[in-house]
């Protein structure tokens, strides 16, 4: 039987890990759930910086070295973890991801499987790596962060959408197969938002269309995906898993 909130672990027990966490939705999320009270491994691959800022500034958070497309870093990572935090991980956020706009003709081999090593292989791997401990302890939470391009397709990103659509059913196979466990997987798929991944795309002609449609009349900010992350790791949303939570402005309806 699934643990009830009764015997859920303490929230200031819990320790998250959010990859991609030196900067835009990664970091705010990181900030959330310290402000919150977990405690949270920035996992980080290029921008060291980014997360060691955070571990300078908050208690409770630990910058991790984490490429997410290789299985050996992953581990070192979450050894590296447990040794600072004396505990494994209750919470994964797999949020760090890469973009690259193309025309579909131009997508190479080596394109395509970058794209999906790191956005869909990457949740996969720090998936199956955290599961042991969440299924010792009987609770646990995995949140993928998608996109709203998995959900409609790409017309310059061809291969970025189908990562992140593939990320989608990963969440809806991991609900299936832990809930019962005790462990929810649930997704964000965001759609504009103000990071650094999207400014190439925001000037193109494209992107200024695609902003313009926006029912909310702006593009979201990643306080307010982070947000969305929050209420899902929390005891409040024990009962929600499978989820695809939109947080798009009412770009996309479901």
């Amino acid at each position: 039987m699934a643990a009830s909130p009764k015997t859920a672990p303490k929230i200031a027990s819990r320790v998250a890990l959010v990859t991609g966490a030196g900067s835009g939705i990664g970091k705010a999320t990181a900030l959330a759930l310290l402000g919150a009270g977990y405690r949270v491994a920035c996992g980080y691959n290029a921008n060291r910086a980014g997360a060691e800022a955070i571990q300078k500034s908050q208690a409770g958070a630990f910058a991790v070295k984490i490429d997410i497309a290789s299985r050996s870093s992953v581990r070192r990572a979450i050894a590296a973890a447990h040794k600072h935090f004396g505990a494994g991980f209750d919470i994964v956020v797999n949020n760090a991801a890469l973009v690259q706009e193309k025309p579909f003709e131009t997508i190479t081999d080596a394109d395509w499987d970058r794209m999906l090593a790191v956005n869909l292989r990457g949740a996969f791997i720090a998936a199956q790596e955290t599961l042991p401990g969440m299924l010792a302890r009987k609770w646990g939470r995995i949140i993928n962060i998608t996109s709203i391009g998995g959900q409609w397709g790409g017309m310059r990103q061809v291969h970025y959408a189908a990562a992140k659509a593939g990320l989608i059913n990963l969440t809806h196979s991991l609900a299936k197969l832990y809930s019962g466990g005790g462990i929810t997987a649930n997704a964000i798929a965001p759609g504009l938002v103000a990071t650094g991944m999207i400014a190439k795309e925001l000037k193109s002609k494209a992107g200024k269309r695609k902003a313009a449609q926006i029912p909310a009349g702006r593009i979201a900010m990643p306080d307010e995906i982070a947000a969305g992350v929050v209420y899902l790791v929390s005891d409040a949303a024990g009962y929600v898993t499978g989820h695809t939570l939109n947080i798009n402005g009412g770009l996309l309806m479901s």
